[in-house]
């Protein structure tokens, strides 16, 4: 159609006009208009915000078309590139074993959608976080399987202003299984000594802890959220010689996600685990009951403490260093008791 155009009132050839438009604006009482009628003036209105193809669905403008186009052959060559890279060895790791653009690229890309569209996990107080130098994060730990540490690690990468990298402090079993090690150094996951932690967090790196370890995760059902011992505060300690602020996490949704009604103590032992879970889909469903329920989750991140202000022989002093993690599992736990009291359900 073409450009519309707006005959005027008076022009007599309005009067004889055929088809639909003038149909729709003529009516019995359209010959003489009364002093205040505007109906005229609005039917000009819209003939005049008529679009110009009014007739037929709206085309595709060619800019946008061409955009599109665009931007997939980008991710094409984007892809073949990375694949490129990937099969010449043309790719950095650090140290630890800590590959970024693997991270950033593919393992981050196949957690987003658990945290987002699964667990439809809620963030808060990322702004607690240093958007840079290094701080160790100490959180929480439950869900039979550690996925919470996972969640953890995308949340900090895609809420922080400043994108950073969480990296885990991980047991020794995460590192003696197969696929799962190697997965794990190139996530940026290392061996939870005092060491390594030290390192990173002096590099300026963003670390992760679970004090509660193998406790935290095996727990029964019937003591969920509830703190486990935080060990002998070598947390703390780290932190301390590092100089770096302790930031408290609590995570409330992990722990429905399989509700651990048992221990199967014997079979742990000769399969080398620390625990063998019995859940109402656990073993009997089979591979199905590995699948977790998909509960709602949110993460808070609470005000850091600040450690630099301590001399450097404070690292040495017990006392110090249990009122430390006293500080530190207290805010946590308390966080964990208030986001359980606001939250609607364990699914919504």
């Amino acid at each position: 159609m073409a450009d519309a155009k707006v005959i005027p009132f008076d022009d007599d050839r309005s009067r004889g006009a055929t088809g639909k438009g003038a149909a729709r604006r003529r009516g019995p009482a359209t010959g003489a208009r009364r002093k205040g009628d505007t109906a005229g003036v609005r039917e000009v209105r819209e003939v005049q915000s008529l679009p110009a193809q009014a007739s037929g669905p709206d085309p595709v403008p060619e800019g946008a078309a061409a955009g599109e186009r665009g931007g997939w052959e980008r991710r094409v060559a984007g892809g073949l590139a990375f694949l490129r890279r990937r099969l010449t060895g043309d790719y950095e790791v650090d140290e630890f074993g800590y590959d970024e653009e693997l991270t950033d690229q593919v393992l981050m890309s196949l957690l987003r959608p658990v945290a987002e569209k699964y667990f439809r996990v809620e963030v808060k107080g990322v702004e607690n976080i240093p958007s840079e130098g290094g701080a160790l994060i100490v959180s929480n730990h439950s869900g039979t399987l550690p996925l919470d540490g996972l969640m953890m690690q995308v949340a900090v990468h895609d809420n922080h202003p400043a994108g950073r990298h969480l990296r885990l402090l991980a047991a020794d079993l995460v590192f003696m299984l197969p696929v799962v090690n190697e997965l794990a150094r190139k996530a940026g996951h290392t061996l939870a000594c005092a060491e390594d932690a030290q390192r990173l967090l002096e590099s300026g790196e963003l670390v992760g802890v679970m004090p509660e370890g193998f406790k935290g995760i095996g727990k029964p059902f019937s003591e969920r959220y509830k703190l486990q011992r935080f060990g002998r505060g070598g947390f703390v300690s780290t932190a301390l010689r590092a100089g770096t602020p302790i930031v408290p996490c609590s995570i409330v949704g992990a722990e429905e996600i399989y509700p651990m009604l048992g221990n199967a103590k014997t079979l742990a032992r000769v399969l080398g685990f620390p625990y063998f879970p019995i859940t109402p889909t656990f073993p009997w469903l089979g591979p199905l009951g590995a699948v977790p329920l998909p509960t709602k989750w949110t993460i808070q991140f609470g005000e850091p403490i600040p450690t630099d202000g301590y001399p450097p022989e404070a690292a040495e002093d017990p006392m110090l260093m249990f009122n430390l993690t006293d500080q530190v599992r207290e805010q946590i736990q308390h966080t964990l008791y208030k986001l359980l009291v606001q939250r609607r359900s364990v699914f919504f």
